[in-house]
């Protein structure tokens, strides 16, 4: 197939472009600057110089195309108020976009890539594909707000008859992940994290190549319409990162920052590298988004590996 791809040069995207090129897929990734993917370049993927911010651009890329994979978007917590316009556009606006462009050309089936975030805090529940979340309790972060609209949209669009298949991943890990949440486990296992803070947020962990294997797959037989939810094995910070030290030998961090504690550092995060504290305490302070992949195990064959199989395998590649 030919498969135009946006978010190529990001984690996820990258595993994916290069699981289609392995099995010979032609990759057309859209990317802001190509001169910044020179791994994309190599596996033998069409680089294009697209940021998305034209539905118009991204339209004349897909004509031709057998299908789309919107994986583009910004995923941080603890923004700024002066960031929020931008990761809005990046997590709705490109969505907005990308699925007119699709409609347009006539895009003959499309993958979106959610997030189990959109079901928010799941309160311990580990929940499925019909859970839904109560709005009026509001969001947890921004983040959630913009993935939770922009999965509104896609939603929309199938009402209308627009041929897509949503994926929902949990937490992703493995090499060359530079997520705060990646930093942390890397930290961890070479025995240099200092510290804890707001550990027990709840998480399923999928390894970033289970995942790409889950979403082409869900390209080729996902049913129209259909949401699958990707997550790996549900776990906490703390215990993830408790086996991340103990599978380097070395011992997990013993000093843990209370979150009242953080609480009072807020109007001092931007002195600490954190400006919005706030945000990520509401983020984790007993916050889990635990969510089962069931539905894609049966109807897709997606298979998470085990954690600490998905961690080994992760710091071996380092």
């Amino acid at each position: 197939m030919r498969v135009v791809l946006t978010g190529g040069g990001g984690f996820v995207g990258g595993a994916v472009a290069r699981q289609l090129r392995e099995r010979g897929d032609e990759v057309v990734a859209l990317v802001r600057d190509p001169a910044r993917v020179g791994d994309l370049q190599a596996i033998g993927a069409e680089v294009v110089a697209n940021d998305l911010a034209t539905a118009a651009a991204t339209e004349a890329t897909l004509s031709g195309a057998d299908a789309e994979i919107h994986a583009a978007g910004s995923y941080r917590v603890g923004i700024p108020q002066r960031e929020r316009a931008a990761m809005w556009d990046a997590n709705v606006g490109t969505t907005t976009r990308v699925l007119a462009a699709a409609a347009t050309a006539g895009t003959k089936r499309i993958v979106y890539v959610s997030t189990c975030n959109v079901f928010g805090n799941t309160h311990g529940r580990v929940v499925d594909e019909t859970y839904r979340r109560d709005v009026a309790e509001g969001f947890v972060s921004w983040y959630d707000e913009t993935k939770f609209r922009a999965h509104e949209l896609a939603e929309g669009w199938i009402g209308k008859g627009a041929p897509i298949v949503i994926v929902m991943p949990s937490q992703v890990y493995g090499p060359r992940d530079h997520s705060a949440f990646g930093e942390q486990l890397a930290a961890a296992y070479a025995g240099k994290l200092p510290y804890r803070a707001v550990d027990g947020v709840g998480v399923g962990l999928v390894h970033v190549d289970d995942l790409a294997a889950g979403i082409v797959t869900a390209l080729d037989q996902g049913e129209i319409g259909r949401s699958y939810i990707l997550s790996g094995p549900t776990t906490t910070l703390s215990e993830a990162i408790d086996l991340a030290a103990r599978i380097g030998g070395r011992k997990p961090p013993g000093l843990r920052i209370p979150t009242g504690l953080l609480r009072a550092m807020a109007p001092l995060g931007g002195l600490i590298g954190q400006p919005n504290i706030r945000e990520v305490i509401s983020a984790g302070d007993g916050v889990t988004y635990w969510a089962t992949a069931a539905r894609a195990e049966q109807e897709l064959g997606f298979r998470a590996r085990p954690i600490e199989q998905g961690l080994r395998d992760t710091f071996a590649a380092a």
